[in-house]
């Protein structure tokens, strides 16, 4: 069996994939079929000697073919930009031809009609190939209404008509061209986020650098400090904290040992870890997430559809009434065929709805670009189309809520420490990590930093060194434990600030305590009063993290959503739930049948 793979560019909306598919299922040794819109992509799976019938087919209903492995990059750009420029110089020669025209010069004039010929040669060709496909496979769609409508505005002389319909149905074209362009756009950032290469462990123990999508399932790649995870996958040596906030959502990065699942397109942040993959690059959880968005792309709004409906029943009755109206009176009553001829495309062209073929596709792709330049994907002109039925409103946290990135939120000095002392020795050693709190702990110290000696970094836990003469270490909870620096003090600070959701840290040197900081991902400035307007629209709004408990409640809180979803990565099925009190200011959360209690 082969699979070829094609680039469509005329594959814009569901229309062509219904006479794709219609047309392809009826050539023998075709075994499966799929259409990826968005990249205008025809992948067929099939027996059959070569591929000049699937393209002779495709060509039949008006649609070119090439085969994506002939076509590079650069040679797509050059097509697209090719398209562009004869787009925009259709459009200048179609308002140039009405110009002339209102001008005085008339619609016969000489120049006004080389202009409205220029402009449908450049706008319309397209169009009219899928007409003329169309009428010959009696599919009367769309594109052949559109078609009668030129021919028969050409035929009757009103030729500055012709080219401005042309023009506006291909402008409608060209937005929804767009659209799926940004959409494009958004799935390849999304694949961006996991490598193209992995190193791979050999039979004979060494270790190879290899093409992601070649990797086997139950392979084991390693992933040092600072690199992407490239594939999902269980952890089988090594620890270290993963930054996985583009996939669940957590605004901190999450300790990862022996054992831990991680995701392609998470960073591991310190550390080496070993991971067996659980499967190949089209089983990650972001190809799953990209082929979501992929599949929505064919969805088509309900006004679409009932255009489309519309067009199928309406088209043949006003043919069949335009044939009788040139005939008729001709035949039965000896009038003047031209005479009626004249009138039966003036009825084709006021009976074809341009308005609603056109109107209707700029109306829903304006919709959803306007929504895209805000920061809201919207999934297709169905899901827009029924925004007016929302009566609930559900918004991630990480990213959407909040700013998406610790901060520095707390530092408290212990022992009599100055303040700025704290946090100057805090942000020196933590100058030299990498690690996402790290970086939030430095950016929050604009002063000089000390010099730091002996640097060590403790996968896991924190970071040591010797500053200012005297070896300190600055880290988290489990470091400070393991120190034997956890006294009821500092035990006290860290259990406040874990309480609020926050990740706190303790400098201390091998004696004691001379500080706790805290980082927390910080609620942007806009989302408080964003979502004081959904409520006083009559909107509910829940909110949704993969982040712990307590961080979720506190952004809940901030934020007067009083409908807080905690999912676990480890329990997808069975969501966690936290409800809150503003009245007594208490929050609530239940997980696996028990409920704890934060004041």
């Amino acid at each position: 069996m082969r699979r070829t793979e094609f680039v469509v560019p005329g594959m814009d909306c569901a229309t062509e994939e219904v006479s794709i598919r219609q047309r392809l299922a009826a050539l023998r040794g075709i075994e499966s079929i799929g259409i990826d819109l968005a990249e205008r992509r025809l992948t067929v799976e099939h027996t059959l000697p070569d591929d000049s019938s699937i393209i002779r087919e495709l060509k039949a209903i008006g649609l070119k073919a090439q085969r994506a492995d002939e076509l590079s990059a650069a040679t797509l750009a050059r097509q697209a930009r090719l398209r562009s420029i004869a787009f925009a110089a259709g459009g200048v020669l179609a308002l140039g031809s009405e110009g002339v025209s209102l001008a005085g010069f008339g619609e016969q004039h000489a120049l006004v009609v080389v202009m409205a010929i220029l402009a449908i040669g450049l706008c319309g060709l397209p169009t009219l190939r899928k007409g003329w496909a169309a009428l010959r496979t009696l599919t009367l769609n769309i594109s052949f209404l559109m078609s009668i409508a030129v021919v028969g505005v050409m035929c009757i002389g009103e030729w500055p008509e012709a080219a401005m319909v042309v023009f506006l149905f291909s402008l409608a074209e060209w937005i929804e061209a767009r659209s799926l362009s940004h959409a494009r756009s958004a799935v390849r950032e999304l694949l961006a986020l996991a490598p193209e290469d992995a190193t791979v462990l050999q039979e004979d123990g060494s270790w190879i650098k290899k093409r992601a999508e070649e990797v086997l399932t139950g392979a084991v790649v390693r992933i040092k400090p600072g690199e992407r995870v490239p594939l999902d996958g269980i952890v089988v040596f090594g620890a270290s904290a993963v930054d996985q906030a583009p996939i669940t959502g957590e605004s901190v990065p999450v300790e990862k040992g022996i054992g831990a699942t991680v995701f392609a397109g998470t960073i591991n942040a310190e550390g080496v870890l070993d991971v067996r993959t659980t499967g190949g690059k089209d089983q990650t959880t972001i190809a799953k997430i990209v082929r979501t968005v992929q599949e929505a792309q064919g969805q088509r709004a309900p006004a679409q559809r009932f255009v489309d409906a519309f067009a199928r029943v309406y088209t043949p009755i006003i043919c069949v009434v335009a044939v009788l109206v040139a005939t008729l009176p001709w035949a039965v009553f000896g009038e003047p065929f031209l005479s009626w001829l004249h009138r039966a495309l003036v009825l084709l062209v006021i009976a074809c709805p341009c308005a609603l073929v056109i109107s209707t596709p700029v109306t829903i792709v304006s919709g959803l670009a306007a929504a895209a330049r805000r920061g809201i994907l919207i999934k297709g002109g169905m899901h827009l189309e029924s925004g007016r039925k929302l009566r609930a409103v559900a918004l991630d946290k990480t990213g959407t809520i909040t700013a998406g990135h610790p901060r520095l939120t707390d530092v408290i000095p212990l022992r009599g420490m100055d303040r700025d002392r704290v946090l100057q020795l805090a942000a020196s050693l933590d100058a030299l990590s990498d690690h996402p709190v790290a970086r939030a702990v430095a950016a929050g110290w604009s002063g000089a930093r000390l010099p730091v000696d002996r640097f060590a970094s403790l996968p896991g836990r924190g970071v040591a060194g010797v500053v200012a003469g005297e070896r300190m270490l600055l880290g988290n909870h489990r470091l400070a434990e393991d120190s034997g620096i956890c006294g009821a003090e500092v035990e006290q600070e860290l259990q406040v600030l874990e309480a609020l959701g926050k990740t706190a840290i303790v400098l201390m040197t091998e004696r004691e305590a001379l500080g706790v900081l805290a980082v927390a991902d910080t609620v942007r400035p806009t989302s408080v009063d964003a979502i004081r307007e959904l409520h006083a629209m009559g909107l509910r709004t829940t909110m949704l993290t993969g982040d712990n408990a307590r961080t979720a409640a506190s952004i809940g809180i901030q934020v007067e959503i009083r409908d807080v979803r905690v999912t676990s990565c480890r329990r997808t099925k069975w969501p966690r739930s936290i409800s809150s009190s503003h009245a007594t200011g208490t929050w609530a959360w239940s997980e696996m049948g028990s409920t704890t209690h934060l004041r």
